[in-house]
């Protein structure tokens, strides 16, 4: 009987430490998701004001006669 309580507390603090595990690499991601979406928008950004300048530019641009 005490042989079978030792196995499950131990199987229990296993689990714990498990759940304490998960709960740190879940955290751990969530920031690195938060991070990459923040720079994502500001690459989107980047993109989008470029695109507004090369439209400005090809405006400026006179048509070729042909």
């Amino acid at each position: 009987m005490d042989a079978e309580l030792k196995s499950l507390e131990d199987k229990i603090n296993q689990f714990v430490a498990l759940c304490k595990r998960l709960r740190v690499d879940n955290h751990q991601l969530r920031q690195q998701l938060a991070s990459a979406q923040n720079e994502n928008k500001q690459l989107a950004d980047k993109i989008g004001d470029a695109k507004t300048r090369l439209e400005t530019l090809l405006t400026h641009i006179p048509e070729e006669e042909t």
